[in-house]
């Protein structure tokens, strides 16, 4: 998720291992790894001999190392990942928010390649593709065994060309072909607008280079219009994450001191604080963050932080539980590996890693249930083959949230959004509550 230099962080690294071998009490053990090491690499380098020599047809040898690395890394987690030059390039571009494709957000599900969401205003939004809906091939290419990079990969392009994906649906009484024609995807990442006279409401659709600073455009012309706000909804749902410093930043805006978010990993560089400062801290209005099943990663970060802070209160459904730091190491090539290196602990100690964030306030509404096909209800980190489990928390002072409450969603439900309604409903009590402390 950090994508700054780390070259210097790999030769480190290895500097380090080189001298393991020549000093410490246990310098036998090291020279066994390093044996079993090279012993391994005979192994492989023995495979690509063969299949060079006897394979039915003539091979590439940087073929195979890719392929190989590409395997590698796919058996560590579902988010280490090898990167081609021409799909670094394209990750690249994506956290510019800026890039040619469909507009549709995948992950995989038991083998199979599903939609999270269609972004809204996208050619795969106007077709028609749903969140649940599975793409078993990609312009006649199945998708079984297929990685989520080939898939992006496969989708994105060149404004104007088409690509056809072939959709199985539970509505569907077979697959059906959607062809669509890419258009330059501009994610925009905030977007605002007024609830009532001095309750606002801003969405983050995900982390990327500029969110903090749309955000503050956005929180500054809210304020300016409203003479300063009396409470603010900030909509964290189906936010898929992004940058580890965009989310670091935003949850800074509403905390005036105190550990924002912390990582853990096998090497000193990876064990990361990161704090708040006084410095350009907002107004200390009330706070409502809407989370559900979507919201991951960078945006559990945020809601998590303002939780244990006890800064907003969290309403809405179970977050997805992605957890985990992962660093990009740039090859000479042009290629690079996408590899988990820690994992993230909210500011009281709680790993994020296939548990989530829990709402204070729990309220999942029927319709939003009906809206989802049964598989896709269920899909969180922790039903992702090969995820990482969260180990035990370090130890850490704990700040004491607010109790959860469970809240009966109304069985009758109109177009309306429950959860923005309720979110509203508390903002305003919040202030009625404050003014009868006061009179009191």
């Amino acid at each position: 998720m950090n994508l700054g230099k780390r070259k210097g962080l790999i030769l480190a690294f290895f500097a380090t291992v080189a001298l393991g071998l020549v000093v410490g009490s246990s310098l036998a053990q090291k020279a066994s790894g390093v044996t079993e090491a090279y012993e391994s690499l005979k192994v492989f380098t023995d495979a690509i001999s063969i299949i060079q020599k006897s394979y039915v047809e003539k091979s590439n040898s940087k073929d195979l190392v890719y392929g190989a690395m590409k395997g590698m890394l796919e058996g560590l987690d579902p988010h280490s990942s090898f990167m081609s030059p021409d799909t670094f390039k394209e990750m690249q571009v994506e956290t510019k928010g800026e890039f040619g494709g469909l507009g549709i957000e995948i992950t995989m599900k038991e083998g199979m390649l599903m939609v999270v969401s269609p972004i809204e205003d996208t050619p795969a939004f106007k077709a028609g593709i749903k969140p649940g809906d599975i793409i078993i091939k990609i312009d006649g290419k199945t998708t079984k065994d297929m990685t989520l990079m080939d898939a992006v990969k496969m989708m994105r392009g060149p404004k104007g060309n088409s690509v056809t994906i072939t959709i199985a649906r539970e509505s569907f009484p077979e697959p059906k072909d959607f062809t669509i024609t890419r258009d330059i995807i501009a994610v925009k990442s905030v977007k605002t607008k007024a609830l009532e006279p001095g309750y606002g409401y801003v969405r983050i659709a995900q982390f990327q280079e500029k969110t903090d600073s749309d955000l503050d455009k956005a929180l500054d012309k809210m304020e300016k219009e409203n003479g300063g706000l009396k409470g603010l909804v900030l909509d964290l749902r189906n936010n898929p994450g992004g940058l580890l410093d965009q989310a670091v930043k935003v949850s800074d805006d509403f905390l005036e001191s105190g550990l924002i978010v912390y990582t853990d990993g096998r090497i000193e560089g990876q064990k990361m604080t990161f704090s708040a400062k006084k410095e350009g801290t907002r107004p200390n209005y009330p706070i409502v963050v809407l989370v559900n099943a979507g919201s991951a990663s960078a945006s559990e970060i945020v809601a998590g932080a303002l939780q244990d802070h006890e800064r907003a209160l969290v309403l809405g459904t179970q977050t997805f539980g992605k957890g985990s730091v992962q660093t990009i190491y740039p090859l000479e090539d042009g290629s690079a590996l996408r590899l988990t290196t820690a994992r993230y602990y909210t500011p009281s100690g709680r790993s994020i890693q296939a548990k989530g964030i829990t709402p204070d306030i729990i309220l999942e509404t029927e319709k939003a249930k009906r809206a989802l096909p049964r598989s896709f209800r269920e899909i969180r980190e922790k039903d992702i083959d090969g995820h990482l489990e969260a180990p035990g928390a370090k130890p850490e002072e704990k700040i004491e949230k607010p109790k959860e409450e469970k809240v009966e969603a109304p069985k009758e439900e109109e177009a309306e959004d429950i959860q923005l309604n309720r979110a509203l409903e508390l903002l305003k009590s919040w202030q009625v509550f404050q003014k009868t402390i006061k009179k009191g």
